[in-house]
């Protein structure tokens, strides 16, 4: 018999990969050009042509064995020496190849940190707007992910919930800043007071409280905000990156664990990540990426086109009287929807092929998101559509 629990799963699928599902099928009918597809978080802007370049330069130079073999489990030695250098001369800090460990991506990432500093029963909290699939990312290895309700005033963290909802069995805080669905960067004055209230609640329980910080949108930080590095505001931080969105290579599924060199066990994190993997099946990202990445450096693609796309969409929600809290980052906007019922109102607006995510999975119904790492041009263009739509079923 196959597994009856992930059989069940069938029956909560992934609302972003359905609503890019039904775009990509309306595409075929109507041409994907005509169709505003705001649904999925897939990087718009090309790869850097210095890391094709990069990546030609290691096949012509570098054995297939180097290239194409087995990684240590831990990942390339060399490739974590050079990227634990960049983010000491990035953001300050004093991190060796010992504390990071290579990983498919943010979700291996996480994957690798939740098992790290918890065990069944244990409860991690984040705060909504999260991701969906951070359920899964969770509530698979035993612990018990508990959300709290978002501060839609700034979408900043609900400090008066978080303290109602922290108790001895919390392990760790899942924060994700930039954020996704929001766009909203966690402030230095936010962090400087979840650090000093973890700090305090430490000492309370007697045991560590860990923050788990997935960063896969770091760099995508527009002009004048301020997005403080999370390790540099708490010892016991575990900061999971990924490629994906700042190399624009989500499909080569390549990220990192960084533990704090001052966090509890720090020396041990990278190797318990090895024995966790073990047990996943999350090992050993492809060792020509590691090599490639960790050779450019901090190079980023082309991200303004992100800011553009931004600033034209929140100026035409705010003429159509939507609430909307103006994204500090990420390629996301989270407008609140012109009725209470947000899934009824992403059916609306497919009626004019714009293709919206209701709020409800990311913990905030009543509120949606629109991804727009999509051309401008096309951003342009679907703005009348925006505003047919809103006049025709909300102004008549």
């Amino acid at each position: 018999m196959i597994s009856q629990d992930y059989k069940s799963m069938l029956n909560g699928k992934s609302v972003i990969r359905e609503m890019s599902a039904w775009a990509t099928k309306r595409g075929t009918e109507i041409g994907y050009e005509n169709v505003f597809d705001y649904s999925l978080g897939n990087p718009s802007v090309a790869v850097p042509q210095e890391f094709t370049d990069k990546m030609i330069e290691l096949l012509q130079t570098k054995s297939p064995m180097e290239l194409h073999g087995y990684s240590q489990s831990q990942g390339i030695p060399a490739v974590r020496a050079k990227l634990a250098e960049h983010l000491n001369k990035t953001y300050g800090m004093n991190y060796t190849a010992e504390h990071i460990f290579m990983t498919t991506g943010a979700a291996g990432a996480v994957a690798h940190a939740a098992r790290v500093v918890t065990k069944p029963g244990d409860e991690v909290i984040t705060f909504a707007p999260y991701f969906p699939e951070y359920q899964q990312y969770i509530n698979r290895t035993g612990a018990v992910l508990k959300v709290v309700a978002a501060d839609t005033e700034k979408f900043q963290i609900n400090f008066e919930e978080f303290e109602k909802t922290i108790n001895e069995k919390t392990a760790a805080i899942l924060i994700n800043t930039p954020n996704n669905p929001s766009g909203i960067v966690y402030s230095t004055e936010t962090l400087e007071k979840l650090a000093a209230l973890l700090y305090a609640k430490q000492e309370e329980y007697g045991h560590d409280i860990f923050i788990i910080s997935d960063e896969p949108y770091r760099e995508i930080v527009f002009e004048g905000v301020d997005a403080p590095y999370v390790s540099k505001m708490y010892d016991n931080t575990l900061s999971c990156y990924s490629y994906s969105k700042s190399l624009s290579l989500p499909g080569e599924r390549i990220g990192y664990v960084a533990a704090n060199p001052k966090c509890t066990d720090a020396e041990l994190i990278s190797v318990i990540c090895s024995q966790i993997s073990r047990g996943i099946g999350h090992n050993c990202p492809p060792s020509i990426i590691q090599i490639a990445v960790a050779e450019v450096g901090g190079l980023t693609a082309d991200l303004n086109v992100y800011e553009t796309n931004m600033k034209l969409i929140y100026d035409e929600l705010v003429k159509l009287g939507f609430t909307c809290v103006k994204p500090g980052g990420t390629f996301y906007i989270f407008p609140k929807a012109l009725e209470e019922d947000s899934v009824a109102f992403c059916q609306k607006a497919m009626k004019y092929d714009l293709v919206l995510v209701p709020g409800d999975s990311f913990g905030c119904p009543g509120y949606f998101r629109m991804a727009y790492c999509v051309e401008t041009q096309k951003v342009e263009r679907s703005l009348a559509a925006l505003r047919r739509f809103v006049e025709n079923e909300y102004r008549k």
